[in-house]
């Protein structure tokens, strides 16, 4: 099912603000590596937004993922704190790893060898 147009405008507000957060609580660098979110999803009730992260350079994925679930009470109070006069309700927060960048290098990589032994078999 598409989103609808407030569903995609409460995801737009959540990045925009969750963004700013995760400046101010230091969560965008972490261990060295750089944290983004990369989609907000915001279910059609309204009632929980995921938030897609992705990770730039960090050694452990699932390490950051759960420093930042160990920061959830602080992220929510910040968030509902900022969009408390957009939203009646403050969605559950929920946090997911992206992977789509690592499966993009993944197949690059595999495009690569494949390009190299045609390279070779061709000789």
């Amino acid at each position: 099912m598409e989103e609808s147009k407030r569903q995609k405008q409460v995801a737009g507000l959540l990045n925009e603000e969750m963004n700013v957060i995760f400046q101010n609580l230091g969560l965008n660098m972490i261990n060295g590596g750089m944290v983004s979110i990369s989609s907000v999803k915001v279910t059609p009730d309204l009632l929980e937004a995921r938030f897609y992260l992705s990770f730039f350079q960090v050694d452990d994925a699932k390490v950051c993922l759960k420093k930042i679930e160990d920061r959830h009470h602080d992220i929510k109070k910040e968030l509902t704190t900022s969009v408390r006069h957009q939203l009646r309700n403050m969605p559950v927060l929920k946090f997911f790893s992206d992977d789509t960048l690592d499966q993009v290098f993944k197949l690059e990589e595999l495009f690569k060898k494949i390009n190299e032994e045609r390279g070779q078999n061709s000789h």
